[in-house]
């Protein structure tokens, strides 16, 4: 039976002494990049540009446009499918925005797969850390 890996303990001290400066940092500045990361909105339009969207920081639609010209083509399937892609591109963006907001207080990729859920890539990337391979 194999041994689960361990961190080497310098490592283990120096992911332990850098969490605790990003923890004082956030503890400042925090209340800030919270409420700048809250009033972000990003708007994207459609590649035919006959959809616009807007959407907040969690990605929550805030603002859907149609030009009208899309009744020329009554085309249900292909106008659901522009407009959810259009809302997938925006809430990319958005994340992609709070991560930049936290970017002096988090590790990045840590963030990105926090907003997406990714609990797998968060797993990795803080073991990774506490390994000191980050």
């Amino acid at each position: 039976m194999s041994t689960p890996e361990r961190p080497d303990l310098d490592a283990f001290r120096e992911y332990s002494e850098g969490l605790q400066v990003k923890l004082h940092q956030l503890m400042e500045q925090g209340p800030e990049l919270a409420r700048q990361a809250r009033a972000v909105q990003v708007t994207e339009t459609s590649s035919d540009g006959l959809v616009s969207v807007t959407v907040g920081a969690r990605g929550d639609l805030v603002r859907l446009d149609l030009d009208p010209r899309i009744y020329r083509r009554p085309d249900s399937r292909t106008l659901a499918d522009t407009i959810t892609e259009t809302v997938h591109r925006a809430t990319a963006a958005a994340q992609e925005q709070v991560v930049q907001t936290f970017a002096g207080v988090a590790d990045a990729d840590q963030l990105r797969a926090t907003l997406t859920g990714d609990d797998e890539a968060l797993t990795g990337i803080t073991t990774d850390q506490m390994h000191g391979r980050r």
